[in-house]
C-alpha cells in the first residue's frame, strides 16, 4: 500500500521538476488537449513536456496529433506563459499532482481518462484510499437530509473518507456531516480552485481546503468557470476517488445517477437508499436498486460490501506496520480465486504460525479478504 497517498504540499510535488510544472499546467489549459492526446505528447517526448510545448507542426504530427488540434495549439501557445501559470499557483496556494506523481490517487489513477493533472487545496492522506462517493439532489427533503447526516456521521466517525461535488442538497449536507463528526471529506469541483460554485459554499469549501479536514481536487485550471460540461466530467473524478458510491434520493435525471453510471465502469459498487415510490426525488435510486444496486437501510450495508468493517484497525495496522518480506511473498501467491491456506503454507514455504500471523496482518490491511475460514483472495 506504500505510496499511495503522500503529502502534497508543494507545487511540484516528488515526480517532476520545479521548471517542469509549469509546462504541465500550461498543456493541460490548452483547449482540445485533454488525456489521450496529453499521453501522446507524454510518450513521443519522452515526458519532457519543455520540448513538447516549444514543438514545431512537424514535431506534434510525428507526436500523434492531428492538423486540427495542431493549429489550435498552435494558436493558444502564444497567449499561455509556463513560468506565470506555476507563479499564479503559488500565488493561490494551489498544489499540484500529475500522472507521474507517485501520490497520485491510485483508484483514480487505473479509470479510462484519469486526469493528467489534479489541482489540489488541502493535502490528500493515506486514509483517503478509504473513500465512499455520497451524492444526490440539490433539492433534499427532510427525509434525504436525515439519511445523509446519520450515515456520513457513522461513516466519518469510522474512517471513511466522504467524497461529494460541493453542489447544494445532498453534496453540501454530506460534507457538512464529515466534517462535524471529525472526518476528512474531499469535494470534486468542476471549475477552477479559485473559482468556488456555488458561492453560497465558499465558507465550506475553505473549511475543506484549509482546515486540515480534507481537500478540494480539480482537474480544471485557475480561472475555469464552471460551464454545464464540466460537470459529468467531474463526477467520473467523483466515482473514481471512492471505493463505491451511494446515492441519496436522486430523480429521473438527475447529475448523481451519472456518478453512478460512472461507478458501474469503473469497477466500484453502487449503493442507493430506497425512497418513497410517488416521490419524484426517489426516482432514480429506487430503479438504481431495481437494476442491481445495494440497497442501503444502514452504514452496516455499505461497510460489509465494502469488506470495510475493521477499518480504524486497518489504518493503524497499514500506518504501523509496513509490507515485509513474508506478506510479499503470500501476496504474490493469491490471486482472485481463493487459495486454502494449506497450500498457501507449502507454497511459501513458511512456518504455519507465520502464515497464520501474516495473513490475519494483511485482512487488517485490507489487502486480501477471507472466504470462509481457510480460503483467501487478494481484496481488489
Amino acid at each position: 500500500m506504500e505510496g499511495l497517498f503522500s503529502s502534497a504540499c508543494e507545487v511540484a510535488p516528488a515526480g517532476i521538476s520545479a521548471g517542469d510544472i509549469g509546462y504541465w499546467v500550461a498543456l493541460n489549459r490548452v483547449l482540445g488537449i485533454g488525456p489521450v492526446r496529453f499521453r501522446l505528447l507524454l510518450t513521443y517526448f519522452h515526458a519532457d513536456l519543455a520540448t513538447a510545448w516549444q514543438a514545431d507542426e512537424r514535431e506534434l504530427a510525428r507526436a500523434g496529433l492531428d492538423q486540427k488540434t495542431i493549429e489550435s495549439f498552435l494558436l493558444q501557445r502564444v497567449k499561455i506563459e509556463p513560468e506565470r501559470e506555476a507563479e499564479r499557483l503559488r500565488q493561490e496556494g494551489v498544489s499540484v499532482l500529475t500522472w507521474r506523481d507517485p501520490a497520485y490517487p491510485a483508484l483514480l489513477r487505473e479509470i479510462d481518462g484519469s486526469p493528467p493533472l489534479l489541482y489540489l487545496k488541502g493535502q490528500l492522506s493515506e486514509a483517503d484510499q478509504f473513500a465512499l462517493a455520497v451524492v444526490g439532489t440539490r433539492n433534499a427533503d427532510t427525509y434525504g437530509q436525515q439519511v445523509t447526516e446519520r450515515l456520513v456521521t457513522e461513516l466519518a466517525r469510522g474512517q471513511v473518507t466522504v467524497v461529494s461535488g460541493l453542489a447544494l442538497g445532498i453534496d453540501t449536507i454530506a460534507h457538512n456531516a464529515a466534517l462535524e463528526a471529525g472526518g476528512r471529506t474531499i469535494g470534486v469541483l468542476a471549475c477552477g480552485l479559485d473559482v468556488v460554485y456555488p458561492a453560497r459554499n465558499a465558507k465550506l469549501a475553505r473549511h475543506i481546503g484549509e482546515e486540515g479536514q480534507g481537500v478540494l481536487i480539480s482537474e480544471y485550471p485557475l480561472g475555469v468557470r464552471p460551464e454545464s460540461g464540466n460537470f459529468p466530467a467531474r463526477n467520473r473524478i467523483i466515482s473514481g476517488l471512492s471505493q463505491g458510491v451511494l446515492v441519496i434520493e436522486a430523480g429521473e435525471k438527475s447529475g448523481a445517477l451519472i456518478t453512478a453510471e460512472f461507478a458501474g465502469k469503473q469497477g466500484r459498487e453502487v449503493f442507493a437508499v430506497p425512497g418513497n415510490i410517488f416521490a419524484s426525488r426517489s426516482t432514480g435510486t429506487n430503479r438504481l436498486i431495481r437494476d442491481g444496486a445495494h440497497l442501503v437501510l444502514d452504514v452496516k450495508d455499505i461497510l460489509d460490501a465494502l469488506n470495510l468493517f475493521m477499518l480504524p484497525l486497518r489504518v493503524e495496522a497499514q500506518a504501523a506496520l509496513p509490507e515485509n518480506g513474508e506478506e510479499r511473498k503470500l501476496l504474490a501467491l493469491l490471486g482472485h480465486e481463493p487459495i486454502h491456506i494449506n497450500e498457501l503454507i507449502l507454497s511459501s514455504e513458511l512456518s504455519v504460525p507465520t502464515v497464520t500471523a501474516t495473513m490475519t496482518m494483511l485482512e487488517l490491511k485490507g489487502l486480501v479478504k477471507a472466504v470462509g475460514s481457510t480460503q483467501f483472495v487478494l481484496a481488489r
